[in-house]
């Protein structure tokens, strides 16, 4: 039996708490020539295991049956929501929900179901569109099966009419008008009413030239795939009404003069719509024996699906209003195969384009003070300094040139000059030739300052610092978690405590394991943020220095990121600003601060150094205490990494405007949560936050630009 309003090319969906519905499949079920087949359970656990969840309506949706007349069987199918929702889960994030719900209100119109049934099919497949309409007079023939893909059960059976069964075994739910007269004079106004893309893939030239006329009266896009070389038009008649049809290729000819060609006299108008001079040999070959050895012109299977996936690529840009301009192009298989190359080679990213220097250091006391001031860490390893010798004291001067959009107002900068200046210190109490210090506030040219002038002095305290002040370096191994107090005992904690305070400042030393878990949470949400914003993404990518790039003296080695080789190669997706760009119009990238979030909550403790007031000098002072306190901690047996948050220098709403205006509120946030936890006061400034770990020497240490000589500065 078949139910009432059944055809044969739709399937009729019953809904089995509908007491009609129900009633037509107890008598179904009692036809016992009709197959019932039912993996409801399945798709809707697959619904269910969706992510993100989908909504409760959705999940609730009863189930469906889609009866097939001539299939002469029934399949348990989702409600309508829940089946799209997970038939298409798999194009996220390459079409979005957003788009494929825009997608969903395309009607499109596919003209001769050869070629188009491949597009009709994909179209359909990949969500393209929410109403199709098919039309083709010709019946399927054995010589059409080396493309079409249909089986000898389907020989005699109207082409639009197997299309779109196919289509309805893919998506019950998706509605397809077939006409089986294919286009006329008298059919063609009624095919495009309410259409918003022509696909016109015929064999007739007289029926091209006719849609399109009547295509561009009604300002609908018409979309052309023609197998040979990847060839696809587009004319853009919604947004060119008075363009001429086929590019003006056939000139002014009427269609009514290309009816009732035979092949072979249709082959001079497709040599001149084809461009016979772009045709490859074969196929120009193939049309000369149009009407002698050939009967008509060949087409290949992996020709059409190119030609389908091109079009399904129009149909997408022009469904959501990006651009796509009238034109020709020819994708080239056949070509580019010829072309092929071999990939770049790829290098092991433990090889070093240029090995660490071995040369000994300055064996004189001054020479070792400037050495050990550019051995300071620095924000990406930039080295913000000028150092200078003059009137027997060193001069560590902030240079403005090496700044960055996270060094807001010079601060990180300042934190650096702070730490070579403790850097200098060390060494000349080492060389018995320590004097004053002096942090100087300075002009727009010299913001900042730091003067250490050379005596006679030496502080046993420090100079028992200089071996563990020159073999400190970032470790960035995930390592194991700090356990106090085995890895870090009282003494030393108190040690670290008293090294902040004597260079006037405050370490918060965090190991809470819930502390530390808000605070990886806040840290990894800033290392979004930062990744996802163009500017702050360009200039973090700038810093890593890969083997074989120029400037190995500064920025940050790739090796020394400590990543296994899975994670490296990730490296190479995520230092490419036009997929940051995706995941931010997406609104997603939350995996982007997995990495920080592990680490620090690996290690289970977090140094955060922080000074009394706002001005440089005062983040100087803390950039000293930063150094102290790393010094110490790794002299402990600790792994130290610097983290910094995209706010960490930012006072105001609008410092965070400047850093990233689209994410300025989510920073106040992150800002605020964070100071919380350490309890700062108004006035306290944040110098620098450190992640400690239990783990073994870094693998690669930072590389410094020459130091200057004692000599030279003499």
């Amino acid at each position: 039996m078949t139910p009432a309003g059944a055809d044969q090319h739709s399937p009729t969906i019953l809904l089995e708490t509908q007491p009609h519905d129900q009633r037509v499949l107890e008598e179904l079920r009692a036809d016992p020539t009709i197959e019932f087949l039912d993996n409801w359970p399945a798709q809707r656990a697959e619904l269910a295991a969706l992510r993100p969840a989908p909504h409760p309506d959705v999940i609730s949706e009863p189930r469906h049956w889609a009866y097939y007349p001539w299939r002469r069987a029934a399949v348990s199918i989702l409600g309508p929501r829940g089946f799209r929702a997970v038939r298409l889960d798999r194009n996220r994030n390459l079409i979005t929900a957003a788009e494929q719900q825009r997608l969903s209100r395309l009607r499109v119109g596919v003209i001769g179901l050869s070629v188009g049934h491949a597009i009709a099919h994909i179209l359909a497949q990949e969500g393209l569109c929410g109403r199709l309409r098919l039309t083709d007079f010709d019946e399927l023939e054995l010589s059409n099966l080396n493309r079409v893909p249909a089986t000898v059960f389907d020989l005699g059976l109207n082409k639009a009419t197997l299309a779109a069964r196919r289509i309805a075994e893919l998506d019950p739910y998706l509605p397809v008008e077939v006409l089986d007269r294919g286009i006329t004079t008298n059919s063609v106004d009624g095919f495009l009413e309410g259409l918003d893309i022509v696909v016109e893939v015929c064999d007739s030239l007289d029926a091209k030239v006719l849609i399109r006329q009547a295509a561009r009266a009604r300002r609908i896009p018409v979309l052309m795939a023609t197998g040979d070389r990847g060839t696809l038009d587009v004319e853009r008649f919604d947004l060119e009404p008075h363009r001429p049809v086929l590019h003006g290729l056939l000139g002014d000819v009427d269609f009514a003069a290309l009816s009732g060609l035979s092949s072979e006299d249709k082959v001079p108008y497709a040599l001149r719509m084809m461009e016979g001079a772009h045709l490859s040999p074969r196929m120009a070959a193939s049309l000369v024996e149009v009407g002698t050895s050939l009967s008509t012109w060949p087409q290949l299977v992996p020709d059409i699906a190119q030609g389908a996936a091109l079009v399904a690529e129009a149909v997408r840009r022009i469904g959501l209003g990006e651009e796509l301009s009238s034109g020709r192009i020819r994708a080239d298989i056949a070509q580019d195969l010829d072309a092929i190359t071999e990939p770049p080679a790829h290098r092991p990213s433990s090889e070093r384009a240029h090995p660490e220097p071995t040369e000994p250091g300055p064996q004189d006391a001054v020479g070792r003070v400037i050495t050990a001031a550019v051995r300071a860490p620095s924000g990406g390893n930039m080295q913000p300094w000028q150092v200078s010798l003059s009137d027997h004291a060193v001069t560590i001067a902030l240079a403005p040139e090496y700044t960055s959009t996270m060094d807001v107002s010079y601060r990180a900068s300042a934190v650096a000059v702070g730490a070579a200046a403790f850097n200098a210190r060390v060494a000349a109490a080492a060389g018995g030739i320590l004097g004053p210090l002096r942090f100087e506030a300075g002009d727009e040219r010299t913001p900042l300052r730091a003067v250490l002038r050379l005596g006679d002095v030496t502080d046993a305290e420090l100079a028992r610092l200089y071996e563990a002040m020159l073999a400190r370096e970032t470790n960035r191994h995930r390592g194991k978690r700090v356990s106090l107090p085995d890895d870090l005992p009282d003494d030393a904690v108190a040690a670290l405590h008293a090294a902040a305070q004597r260079e006037g400042a405050c370490l918060h030393l965090l190991t809470e394991p819930t502390v530390v878990a808000d605070v990886a949470n806040i840290l990894a949400e800033s290392d979004r943020i930062r990744y996802l914003t163009p500017h702050l993404h360009a200039e973090m990518i700038s810093e890593v220095r890969w083997p074989g790039e120029p400037n190995q003296d500064d920025g940050i080695d790739v090796n020394s990121l400590e990543l296994k080789p899975a994670d490296l190669m990730k490296l190479d997706v995520l230092r490419r600003g036009d997929v940051m760009a995706h995941l931010a119009a997406w609104d997603a990238g939350t995996a982007l601060g997995t990495d920080t979030r592990e680490r620090v909550q690996a290690g289970g403790c977090v140094a955060v150094i922080s000074v009394q007031g706002q001005a440089l000098t005062d983040y100087a002072r803390g950039g000293s205490a930063v150094e102290a306190v790393w010094i110490l901690a790794q002299q402990a047996g600790l792994a130290v990494q610097p983290i910094s948050p995209v706010f960490l220098y930012a006072h105001d709403r609008a410092d965070l405007e400047k850093l990233s205006a689209p994410y300025a509120s989510a920073l106040h946030e992150l800002q605020q949560r964070f100071r919380n936890l350490l309890a700062t006061s108004a006035g306290e400034s944040l110098a620098l936050v450190l992640r400690f770990a239990s783990a073994p020497a870094t693998s690669v240490r930072s590389r410094r630009r020459p130091a200057p000589t004692s000599t030279l500065l003499a």
